[in-house]
């Protein structure tokens, strides 16, 4: 739990650092020790990950894909409930502060990505470009390693699934217009609310509400397949927002829609209840309340299939909202499934790679 007060730096959804669970010693900064300029604003720090492989295999039932890419560790979004923010800690950092401020960045990810899919033991299948951090995320202007790994895909002629919340994602169309034409790719665009200033506080570099329909609008009238993703619906704060989301995102040329209930894993629970103890105070004993009703009493629930929706009334309620919505929306028809019949070896890189 945070133990001194620490003022909310410019462009940070976290306050301060939680506890590393794997760290005996934890060091918290003294305020007063602090210049004017580091109690205003923290840089971002970038740091070279050498890997030895690239694709990350997933085995949880209640995710639909079995393997993701990862350009990048930690996510200068500063989403404050980010679910991947304890994955930080297994860095040695905290999943505070440290997980929007210092950034891994995986420079060979695309040669690994096309290493990978030369293997003759290799499947073709969709992989999901995201899973764990943003891959449009700020530091993708200058690293485009989002953009490296699509071309690859592209080359390779196998299908990715793209889940993002930033407008950056439209600097790509002329990769994903390519990946369309061979039924190879599906864009998913992240919507929490469509209040700026909600989002600024809660998700503060990320691409505004309106900027993201924008994309939507883009991908959709560049023949790029999208759609929308609710999430996390935060009882009691974005809940009411879930009809206005899908209409707007259907209105922009969105296919089909998806939603996750808000989960608080870890060290995410602290951070999140600091956030809603400054930023909204009159709403946040209804959202804990809210969040415990759908968590059988507690703030999180690691459960497959319970984790992304909750369970009791309220998650029935959401649930039945939700599908009626896209219903009346006619969002979510059935889609064709991504192919994998382009799926391609390439001869070069093949002689390159085994010599």
């Amino acid at each position: 739990m945070k133990t001194s007060a620490m003022p909310r730096r410019k462009g940070r959804a976290a306050s301060f650092n939680t506890p590393n669970r794997f760290e005996p010693i934890t060091v918290e900064m003294d305020p007063a020790e602090l210049t004017a300029e580091e109690l205003r604003h923290i840089p971002t720090t970038f740091y070279a990950e050498k890997s030895r492989s690239i694709l990350s295999r997933n085995n949880s039932p209640d995710v639909p894909f079995s393997y993701s890419v990862n350009p990048y560790r930690g996510c200068e979004h500063g989403c404050i409930y980010c679910y991947a923010r304890p994955s930080h800690e297994y860095l040695g950092w905290s999943a505070g502060l440290d997980f929007e401020t210092k950034i891994l960045v995986k420079g060979d990810a695309p040669t690994l990505l096309s290493k990978a899919f030369q293997k003759p033991s290799w499947h073709p299948q969709v992989v999901c470009l995201a899973g764990n951090t943003d891959p449009y995320q700020p530091a993708e202007r200058t690293f485009k390693l989002s953009r490296g790994c699509l071309e690859v895909f592209l080359r390779h002629r196998n299908p990715v699934a793209i889940i993002t919340k930033n407008y950056l994602v439209t600097r790509d169309l002329d990769l994903l217009r390519g990946l369309a034409q061979h039924n190879l790719v599906r864009v998913m665009i992240s919507i929490t609310t469509l209040r700026a200033e909600v989002a600024r506080s809660m998700e503060p570099r990320t691409a505004t509400p309106q900027r993201r329909l924008e994309a939507i609008q883009k991908l959709a009238e560049a023949n790029v397949p999208v759609g929308v993703m609710v999430a996390p619906v935060i009882p009691g704060l974005t809940d009411e927002e879930v009809p206005a989301i899908l209409k707007s995102a259907s209105q922009r040329g969105a296919s089909w829609a998806g939603y996750v209930v808000l989960r608080l894993p870890g060290p995410v629970a602290p951070l999140f209840i600091e956030w809603l103890s400054d930023a909204f105070p009159d709403r946040k004993d209804k959202v804990l309340r809210r969040l415990k009703e759908l968590r059988a009493g507690k703030l999180t629930d690691s459960a497959f299939g319970r984790r992304m929706r909750g369970q009791g009334i309220w998650a029935e309620t959401l649930s039945k909202l939700f599908k009626s919505t896209c219903h009346a929306l006619d969002l979510n028809r059935p889609q064709q499934p991504l192919s994998t019949a382009h799926f391609r070896r390439l001869a070069d890189e093949q002689g390159t790679l085994f010599g």
